[in-house]
């Protein structure tokens, strides 16, 4: 399978909370549901074409539990099925058993693990959310494409998907579109480390 990391980020490429207020409000963040007001249906066309590529999903804790807080009761979400119902895994140190099924917990070391995942057959092993545990993996060269939605908007705190002190990565553009709602959507495969250059006029 494909390792494919899937983000909501800001223009300041802020990663949490993009849903509502109270989803992710930890460290103190208070500025969620950023996303939702670009949401619009052209947008969620392109989300249901990438879901449904999805044959598992991969989750850090946190992204977990909030996933598997609110996921079970939006029975009438048109994605809420096939959320539901794909295997699951989540990397963890501190959970021991998992409700939201069928779930499976990685808590040996994660990068091979999810490197055994990816020799299994299947289309594509989709992160959503979980920025901590997808730099992780893009730094371990495990990520095969990221899908960016970028909303227009600057919230000036929350986690990031590309902290300062992150793992430098050069990036190849594989496409791009624009909404009508607002929301630059970006496609990008791994391209190995970044090139410099000095510009000459």
């Amino acid at each position: 399978m494909k390792l494919v990391v899937q983000e909501f980020l800001t223009l300041d490429g802020v990663s949490q909370g993009p849903g509502s207020p109270d989803e992710d409000t930890s460290d103190g963040f208070t500025r969620g549901g950023w996303f939702v007001p670009y949401v619009d249906e052209e947008f969620m066309e392109i989300a249901e074409g990438w879901l449904g590529r999805a044959d598992g999903l991969l989750f850090g804790r946190r992204t977990y539990e909030n996933f598997a807080r609110d996921w079970p009761t939006m029975t009438d979400h048109p994605f809420a099925a096939i959320m539901n119902g794909l295997p699951k895994y989540v990397a963890t140190k501190s959970l021991t058993g998992a409700d939201w099924n069928p779930t499976t917990i990685l808590a040996g070391n994660i990068a091979a693990e999810v490197d055994a995942l990816k020799r299994q057959p299947g289309r594509e092993l989709q992160i959503h959310g979980s920025s901590r545990l997808a730099q992780s993996l893009l730094a371990a060269g495990l990520v095969d494409q990221l899908r960016l939605a970028i909303a227009p908007v600057v919230v000036g705190r929350g986690r990031r998907l590309f902290p300062a002190d992150g793992t430098p990565a050069g990036l190849r553009p594989v496409s791009q579109r624009s909404t009508t709602g607002g929301l630059s959507v970006h496609v990008f495969e791994p391209a190995g480390l970044p090139s410099y250059g000095v510009y000459e006029g």
